[in-house]
């Protein structure tokens, strides 16, 4: 039986505000600059202390939940992050389809590797310390988004890597003034040169309003690029994300052997202007709302999975399972 509609509503509702505090998180966001502090709460008098403390409620870690699942074993969490994991087994629904909690399919449809899969990304997160309510809203989207329809996106082939005919095409839209996207780019192109067989990973920019200096370098990489050398400038730009002035932007270009004079002349006559807004255009058109976002063959990555090697990993796997059969998961 896979998930219904009555049996999500209420529990999405009741974690739909630390969801959208979690997609503001982890991103940097279009609207980021629109947002104000919040102001200060007038203090409230303190209430008087008890004279005897309530009894503390006896911990539970879950374990029966977790114990007794073949191949799997989660003792080594710490109790926190297993009280979680068992309350994401034990509401959450495998998203294989068949009439079992997630819990209840590990432990009785055990030729199921799909709820394996499953397991092992809730287990990741409730280590990372992430609630219960927000692991089970993650990854409701994530399988949810291999159903959503999928966006066609084309990048200048010069601007990607890995083998063309690869299976799967990673799009990541960026802004190099965004510090998420710094903290994720090592992240993901080692990813790629793991897999250039099976992954073709290209990197366009994204530049959001409130980072100024992301504009001309975003253009500056598209200039590199049509000088061969649109790794290495996008790289060397995120790794001088702090000090991307125009100045500082040439004399990287010539740091990499080019002619920054040239490249100033570019950026004053606007020369990649349009051809950056194209790609901005895509990105709206994708219904990206900060950075970084990543596309699996123009599916959109659910980030609050998290951005690791381990991840990214998995979602090829199922990528490449959910391409090989034609739209669909493997038979168990």
């Amino acid at each position: 039986m896979a998930k219904t509609g009555a049996v999500l509503p209420d529990r999405r509702n009741r974690v739909l505000l630390a969801l959208t505090l979690a997609l503001t998180a982890s991103a940097c966001s279009k609207n980021s600059e629109a947002a104000e502090p919040p102001k200060p709460a007038a203090p409230r008098p303190a209430a008087p202390a008890p004279a005897t403390p309530p009894p503390a409620a006896a911990p539970s870690s879950g374990g029966s939940v977790l114990s007794g699942i073949p191949g799997m074993d989660f003792s080594a969490l710490p109790p926190a992050a297993q009280r979680e994991l068992s309350s994401v087994l034990t509401d959450e629904f495998c998203y294989c389809g068949c009439p079992h909690t997630l819990g209840q399919c590990l432990k009785g449809h055990t030729t199921c590797q799909h709820g394996k899969r499953m397991a092992r990304l809730a287990a990741q997160r409730a280590a990372e310390g992430v609630a219960a309510s927000d692991i089970i809203v993650a990854l409701s989207e994530y399988y949810s988004s291999f159903r959503a329809p999928r966006q066609t996106l084309q990048v200048d082939p010069r601007m990607c890597m890995g083998d063309p005919k690869a299976p799967v095409t990673m799009v990541e839209f960026f802004d190099f003034e965004c510090p998420y996207c710094g903290k994720f780019r090592p992240v993901v192109e080692g990813f790629a040169k793991k897999n250039p067989s099976k992954v073709r990973f290209c990197a366009v920019p994204f530049p959001l309003p409130m980072h100024p200096n992301a504009l001309p370098a975003g253009q500056a990489a598209m200039w590199a690029r049509d000088q061969g050398k649109y790794w290495e400038m996008h790289d060397a730009l995120f790794e001088n994300a702090q000090s991307l002035s125009t100045a500082n932007i040439v004399a990287l270009a010539n740091k990499l052997g080019l002619k920054g004079a040239d490249l100033q002349k570019a950026l004053q006559a606007g020369t990649y202007a349009q051809e950056l807004e194209k790609y901005k255009a895509m990105g709206n058109a994708a219904n990206i709302h900060g950075t970084p976002s990543l596309f699996f063959n123009g599916r959109l990555f659910v980030t609050e999975l998290g951005l690791n090697e381990g991840v990214l990993t998995h979602t090829l796997e199922d990528e490449t399972e959910w391409q090989a059969n034609h739209n669909a998961w493997a038979a168990d």
